[in-house]
């Protein structure tokens, strides 16, 4: 028998705490209490350490996001629709996904359903890594919770400095939340790398934006004090999306130097376990068709 979709408490998942019925409205993610998906996909975009190097991901994109970041690159899913699945339908999906040769079961945007996840997880837990792939506005008891079926974190670290956070994600305290939730998840999740294949661990990204030099420095000062086995993914990829053009300062791709300066700050700080990309990453091509007729694999 499969479990209802009811919570019966107020939702408290995110550091929004918005505390209303999700059965009866919505908070801040304007997503009510049913799983909403807008693409399932093998996706070849993640980092090669996630899929042994030219392997998929068996990705799940969920509609919605605790987050409203202004350049986001999955615009048309984040602040749009999705189609409503069951709890047993999202198990059919992750075995699916692994049917299909997935090397692991991407959670794209997963915060804002944690607690259906959660459930559909306890019924059946995939037999290759199943990842969180947040944007790092996370509570430490959502990723507490979630690191008895998940076994690899990846996060988003976006910003250092608050104020940057709220101008272009309407996040308060950002860093707070998200610098706290990385820290445990470090703790609950040991590293185990075969092969040079993760199954189990942290990894965490960053985007350079433009014009962020500094913020980006004082995001990597902060990583060089957590664990050297922590894989960081920092990303030249930034391209203007969504809502870019109304903020002058980030309507436009990375200029060379802003990147090898953030590079090179990584390596003063002797962090060793760090990917890095082409600034030739900064195109549309790896942002997935979310308008495609076949978003679903099922």
């Amino acid at each position: 028998m499969f479990l209802s979709y009811n919570i019966s408490m107020n939702c408290n998942i995110c550091p929004r705490m918005c505390n209303i019925d999700r059965n009866k409205s919505f908070g801040f993610c304007k997503k009510n209490n049913k799983i909403q998906v807008s693409k399932v996909m093998l996706h070849y975009g993640e980092e090669p350490f996630l899929t042994n190097d030219g392997g998929a991901s068996g990705a799940i994109f969920f509609a919605g996001c605790n987050l409203k970041c202004v350049y986001c690159q999955n615009y048309e899913i984040s602040h749009g629709n999705g189609k409503y699945i069951t709890i047993k339908t999202l198990v059919s999906l992750f075995k699916q996904l692994e049917q299909a040769g997935a090397c692991n079961i991407d959670l794209v945007t997963p915060t804002h359903y944690t607690n259906l996840i959660y459930k559909a997880l306890k019924i059946y837990k995939p037999k290759i890594p199943v990842i969180y792939n947040c944007g790092g506005y996370e509570t430490q008891d959502t990723i507490n919770k979630m690191s008895e079926v998940i076994d690899i974190f990846l996060f988003d670290l976006k910003y250092y400095n608050n104020d940057i956070a709220i101008k272009y994600s309407l996040a308060p305290n950002y860093f707070n939340y998200a610098s706290k939730s990385i820290e445990l998840a470090i703790k609950l999740k040991p590293t185990i790398v075969n092969n040079g294949y993760m199954s189990s661990g942290v990894v965490v990204r960053h985007l350079c934006l433009p014009g962020q030099v500094q913020d980006s420095k004082k995001v990597l000062d902060y990583l060089s004090t957590l664990s050297k086995d922590v894989r960081i993914s920092l990303m030249s990829q930034y391209t203007p999306a969504g809502e870019a053009n109304k903020f002058e300062e980030i309507n436009r791709t990375l200029k060379p130097i802003e990147y090898k300066t953030v590079v090179n700050h990584a390596l003063k700080l002797g962090l060793t376990n760090i990917l890095t990309q082409d600034l030739n990453s900064a195109t549309a091509e790896m942002i997935p068709d979310f308008k495609a007729k076949d978003n679903f694999i099922y």
